[in-house]
């Protein structure tokens, strides 16, 4: 799934904390990181909020249907 305009992190990171499976963040280049690892967290942060506070788009792949809606639902109250 392809989503844009995060402005609350912390809150996409604890929704991504609650996952029961995983969450990988597809990047540009294709590589793929486990967004439940605190390292990749603090990578995928680095590389995109190199001079803006607000995520443009990503790239998400939730392996498990509970969780994609649980992402969905963080996404549409904003």
């Amino acid at each position: 799934m392809k989503i844009k305009n995060i402005t609350d992190i912390d809150g996409f990171f604890k929704v991504i904390d609650s996952c029961q499976g995983k969450v990988e963040l597809i990047t540009g280049e294709g590589d793929r990181l486990n967004l439940k690892s605190k390292l990749c967290q603090y990578v995928s942060l680095t590389s995109i909020l190199k001079t803006d506070v607000e995520i443009p788009e990503l790239e998400l792949v939730a392996y498990e249907p509970e969780d994609t809606e649980k992402i969905i639902k963080f996404l549409m109250k904003g």
